[in-house]
């Protein structure tokens, strides 16, 4: 065991929350249908010129503060996000530069939903390498760049009606992903405690991709197979806003997620018993009770609060963990299983002793 650990968190959310209710006004659904479905009751979306690393900032100043260190102290920058503010640079060194420390190395990671698991593996290996001290993960994500719908005010209560017809149905025709999705950030200070404590750090982690289910989730515009990479057809049939297969995720989170934690689990001799929380991205309601059912887990040992914040892609797991942390209910000592699953595919699992 490294000691590598989570030393602070913090979490941000853009604007005032919109509830299950207001996206009836953009298309054909109801509150009962979304919260049946998925488990959401609403949901926040980033403002307009406000990108990912613009919603990292106060979340890695909270857990940076947390953690009880100044932004100084912060060796490396590890930024997950799917929704980044360009199409380059990446989102992890304009973070850098917004919290004062230019210079400080930073990676962006492609991970999607999966990516904590792969981000605690590759912090770990910076610790324990001695190329860090104290490493930043990042999950941060703005999603409303890619929802169907054009009237916002109508979304943020500044008007009053439903959309136009003819923007009413195209938006309807994206309703199985855009109820999914909410925008915020979540932030991890990792590193090894001072005085270094041998019980505690990542005990390990396991990861996967199989490229052969990319097609499951994925935004087909905006890749640079075309010449150019981004055109006005594109934009006239959607291909900007993600394509997903609800049912190939659903079939594929319930097989390989209770399957890579078992597998964890049996590499580290840790039994499922033993472990004090299971740390599930928050996709699905749904999805999550079947992994939970599929491990046979007390429903108490798997929160969630999707119900608050809906799928915020890289950002559930963090913006979950500081609201565990700072709620008192994860206390130093326990031991935490984290699983992920997302578009790539990319999926896996880690073991923590906290």
């Amino acid at each position: 065991m490294s000691g590598t650990t989570i030393l602070g968190s913090g979490r941000y959310l853009p604007g005032k929350p919109v509830r299950n209710e207001a996206l009836a006004r953009v298309m054909d659904t109801n509150a009962d249908w979304i919260h049946q479905r998925t488990g959401i009751e609403q949901r926040h979306f980033a403002g307009e010129n406000q990108g990912a690393s613009d919603l990292a900032l106060p979340a890695a100043q909270a857990a940076i503060s947390n953690a009880n260190l100044h932004a100084e102290d912060i060796d490396y920058i590890l930024f997950n996000t799917m929704t980044p503010d360009y199409v380059f640079p990446g989102s992890g060194a304009l973070l850098g530069a917004k919290l004062g420390i230019p210079g400080v190395p930073a990676l962006d990671l492609r991970q999607q939903c999966a990516a904590m698991p792969y981000s605690f593996q590759v912090a770990d290996a910076l610790v324990a390498s001695g190329a860090a001290r104290h490493v930043l993960v990042i999950g941060a994500e703005a999603h409303a760049g890619f929802m169907p719908w054009q009237d916002w005010a109508l979304l943020e209560g500044d008007e009053d009606g439903v959309a136009a017809e003819e923007q009413f149905r195209a938006s309807t025709e994206h309703r199985g992903m855009s109820i999914l999705f909410g925008d915020g950030a979540g932030a991890l200070v990792m590193g090894r405690r001072e005085p270094y404590d041998e019980g505690s750090g990542l005990i390990g982690a396991q990861v996967h991709s199989d490229g052969r289910l990319h097609s499951a989730l994925r935004v087909e515009a905006g890749g640079f197979r075309h010449r150019p990479f981004m055109d006005h057809a594109m934009l006239e049939r959607g291909d900007h806003i993600p394509k997903m297969n609800g049912r190939e995720l659903f079939k594929s989170a319930v097989q390989r997620l209770p399957q890579v934690v078992r597998e964890l689990c049996q590499t580290h001799g840790v039994s499922l018993d033993s472990i004090d929380w299971f740390i599930a991205h928050q996709a699905n309601d749904r999805i999550n009770g079947a992994v939970r059912e599929a491990l046979n887990l007390p429903v108490e040992k798997v929160p969630s609060n999707i119900a608050r914040y809906g799928n915020t892609s890289s950002g559930t797991i963090p913006i979950l963990m500081d609201e565990l942390l700072r709620g008192g209910q994860v206390k130093r000592g326990q031991l935490l299983c984290f699983m992920a699953l997302g578009a790539g595919l990319n999926w896996g699992a880690a073991l923590m002793r906290l």
